[in-house]
């Protein structure tokens, strides 16, 4: 799996793109921030959208004075791939759960 995947930032990142298709950085920056309830700095979170960008799982757009984000069709597959994973552990942990208390 790609280097990315290793990131949970910007694993997040890819994440909330799937389910808003299209937003501006500090969009992202601001739902990364209320869900995980602390602030992230401009700097890192920029970066971790940049090296996004610049590995072809995200597209960056202008729209009038804003850049937008978007999912590429390899970050989209990425995604799935990933979420796919984490369904898949949390079936085999709740298995195994059932099978003890058997």
């Amino acid at each position: 799996m790609a280097r990315w995947l290793q990131s949970g930032r910007r694993r997040d990142i890819c994440f909330l793109l799937a389910a808003m298709e299209a937003a501006r950085g500090q969009e992202l920056k601001s739902a990364l921030e209320s869900h995980y309830d602390e602030r992230l700095e401009p700097k890192a979170f920029y970066g971790s959208l940049s090296a996004l960008v610049d590995a072809g799982f995200v597209e960056k757009d202008v729209e009038g004075l804003h850049d937008v984000y978007r999912l590429t069709g390899a970050g989209e597959a990425r995604v799935r791939e990933h979420g796919s994973w984490v369904c898949e552990c949390l079936e085999a942990e709740g298995e195994s759960e059932s099978k003890s208390s058997e």
